[in-house]
């Protein structure tokens, strides 16, 4: 009889001990799964996850205490490009850096549905080319086609048009807001920091 209890008891043990060691197993893949995800990964997953229906606007605080709201259609290695979406639900094209992020203001919801993500890009499927294109790149676009831009830089609001854009800053010809970037129009030439960038309107 004492032997089945011993036995009854060692087993229990047993049991619990592999219990814990599974538990702790799972908590350990999981702090690793979580230490691969990036910012740009949850912005991609509250994006995706929305993608059908009307989805939602990211509350984003932009490096200068400056707040926007967000709905975010493609994603490069550096940088999103969506719609800014105001109070009325009026929406405008924009790009933002993703180093321009301070933070991102989530409900309980986006916070989970932003944790639904793929850590390893490989299981997402083949990269695609935008995943590879810098900000830039998207910039030396929008001068080459002579957009009409509105930068949020630290502390400015500039109107104008990119005339060239180097390897780490861009050139800015300010001009009146609908006016064409011509000689007479502009009224001075900022040469801009790339990470002093927050934010691009369209």
């Amino acid at each position: 009889m004492r032997w089945d209890n011993l036995f009854d008891d060692l087993e229990g043990r047993l049991e619990y001990e592999l219990s814990a060691e599974e538990i702790d197993l799972r908590a350990e893949e999981e702090r690793l799964r979580l230490g691969r995800i990036s910012l740009r990964d949850r912005l991609m997953s509250l994006a995706e996850g929305h993608a059908e229906g009307s989805g939602y606007a990211i509350r984003v605080q932009l490096a200068s205490d400056f707040g926007i709201r967000v709905r975010p259609k493609t994603f490069g290695k550096d940088w999103l490009a969506g719609d800014l979406v105001d109070e009325s639900d009026r929406r405008r094209e924009c790009i933002l850096p993703l180093s321009a992020i301070a933070a991102l203001i989530l409900t309980a919801a986006q916070i989970e549905d932003s944790m639904e993500t793929v850590a390893d890009n490989a299981a997402r499927g083949a990269p695609r080319l935008s995943d590879r294109i810098g900000l830039a790149f998207v910039l030396r676009d929008l001068c080459r086609r002579r957009k009409n831009v509105e930068i949020q830089s630290s502390g400015d609001l500039l109107h104008g048009t990119i005339d060239r854009v180097g390897r780490d800053h861009l050139d800015l010809a300010i001009h009146e807001p609908g006016s064409s970037r011509r000689e007479p129009n502009v009224l001075a030439y900022r040469v801009i920091p790339l990470a002093a960038v927050l934010l691009i309107r369209l």
